[in-house]
């Protein structure tokens, strides 16, 4: 069984596109690996007072969290990136999936990207 790691833009990016990722994941048989320091990201989003489609991206976001199942993962640090960094290192086999250019360069993990703003592909 592969495990997808999600990163709080890939989660936020496919609220907004409109994309079941729970659903499109379930189907490929994934685990889904979420750290808690995501949620608590898109926490901070939700309540920021960043622009008002991004704060009703990341309160959909939630309520998405809460209405599906996946397995929370502390990562032992606060910056998200870092923590996404050293956990793909330790295990090489999760699939890492992100927006993030900078992370998808730096991690040497399989990636999971959105094609086409629909469809969800392991690169």
């Amino acid at each position: 069984m592969n495990q997808i790691l999600l990163d709080t833009n890939f989660i936020t990016t496919c609220v907004k596109q409109k994309i079941d990722f729970f659903e499109n994941l379930q189907l490929m048989g994934a685990q889904i690996l979420i750290p808690k320091q995501v949620i608590t990201e898109i926490e901070m989003i939700a309540n920021s007072k960043k622009k008002l489609h991004f704060r009703e991206d990341a309160r959909l976001s939630l309520a998405l969290l809460k209405q599906n199942s996946f397995k929370k993962i502390d990562l032992g640090l606060q910056d998200v990136d870092k923590g996404i960094k050293r956990f793909a290192k330790k295990n090489p086999k999760v699939i890492v999936a992100t927006l993030d250019k900078e992370l998808k360069d730096s991690i040497q993990n399989s990636k999971l990207v959105i094609r086409q703003k629909k469809k969800l592909e392991i690169v």
